[in-house]
């Protein structure tokens, strides 16, 4: 293969690895009833000045199916953590014992989890919208290359190869998709 067709099939396969690796992470926040610690990796606290994620000032663990405990290892930071999730909007009610703080998680309703299940949906159509974006990029880049002097025969193995990672890919978020679905509406 041409040196600079690999370069666009690298660099087309390591976006939509990417944007898989994103969709992974924006499924872990959408909460299925389970306590999950990656539920509050979001959640910013304020430690001397320097806002720094939660789990950098603290243990955070998940002792049951309903409970997020997060373990301070300085107690004074305790109102600081307990502010922090609150201020996150994350619908949690924080409760701390003065050693430890829990997070209970509520079940959910019906409603709640179809809502859940449209989100999950919605992250799994942008990122298949991110894919065809990484298609059409690196298909433009190989006509480019054509007019520049690629043999044809060559632009066309290349683009059978950028439609193989398409499909590939696709049906990976189709796959993580459904399992967090089937993970949603699991009671």
């Amino acid at each position: 293969m041409h040196e600079e067709a690999q370069f666009i099939l690298d660099y087309c396969k390591e976006k939509m690895e990417t944007t898989i690796e994103h969709l992974e992470k924006e499924l872990l926040h959408i909460r299925a009833g389970k306590s999950n610690p990656a539920m509050i990796d979001s959640v910013m606290v304020d430690y001397y000045g320097s806002m720094v994620p939660l789990n950098q000032v603290s243990n955070i663990s998940t002792p049951d199916p309903r409970t997020i405990a997060v373990q301070p290892w300085e107690k004074k930071m305790i109102p600081v953590i307990e502010k922090a999730i609150m201020a996150a909007n994350l619908g949690f009610n924080p409760d701390n014992n003065g050693e430890i703080i829990r997070i209970n998680i509520p079940p959910l309703t019906e409603e709640r989890r179809k809502n859940l299940v449209k989100q999950a949906n919605k992250e799994g159509e942008n990122a298949k919208v991110s894919i065809r974006a990484a298609r059409k990029v690196s298909n433009e880049n190989l006509k480019k290359l054509l007019k520049s002097g690629l043999p044809e025969d060559m632009e066309k193995d290349a683009e059978q190869i950028v439609q193989k990672y398409t499909d590939e890919f696709v049906k990976k978020i189709d796959i993580l998709v459904a399992a967090k679905e089937k993970d949603i509406m699991t009671i």
